[in-house]
């Protein structure tokens, strides 16, 4: 899949501290951080510790993930494939980089939604490369409402 971006971006200084507030315990994504950048974080930490009731926490109830092989609809059907359908579990996220839309001073576009996009990449147990990726992450209302993956 090829895909054209034009974005006019800046890497926010701050996306990293605000990435690091944790859930707070208690219920998943009680107390959570609910930034963009923070969800998008959030989002691959629940991944990557098989935490899925913080994984649910974070997605609306009719989230959407579209990506090259597949697109999964709803909260629910989308948990169920991360914890039991996705061919290995045993892999980690890192990312390189966070992006923001320069939309005004919060990221936000004009119609209140939000968007973060992160680059990272797909590491399987031992640490090899499986894939490099771009998600492209869209907020509303605290919670994620879209997520587009591009792979390389």
């Amino acid at each position: 899949m090829t895909a054209r971006f034009e974005w006019s971006v800046r890497v926010a200084d701050g996306m990293e501290r605000a990435g690091e507030a944790d859930d707070g315990g208690g219920e998943a994504g009680q107390g959570l951080d609910r930034t963009p950048v923070a969800l998008a974080r959030a989002y691959y930490r629940a991944l990557d510790g098989h935490d899925y009731e913080l994984l649910g926490s974070v997605l609306t109830a009719d989230f959407v993930h579209e990506r090259p092989d597949r697109t999964l609809s709803g909260r629910e059907r989308f948990v169920r494939f991360m914890r039991e359908e996705r061919p290995q579990t045993d892999t980690s996220h890192p990312i390189d980089r966070l992006y923001v839309p320069v939309e005004g001073d919060d990221g936000a576009r004009s119609d209140g939604e939000r968007e973060v996009v992160v680059r990272g990449r797909l590491l399987a147990a031992d640490g090899s490369e499986i894939a490099a990726f771009v998600d492209v992450f869209a907020v509303a209302d605290g919670r994620i409402q879209s997520l587009t993956t591009y792979t390389a």
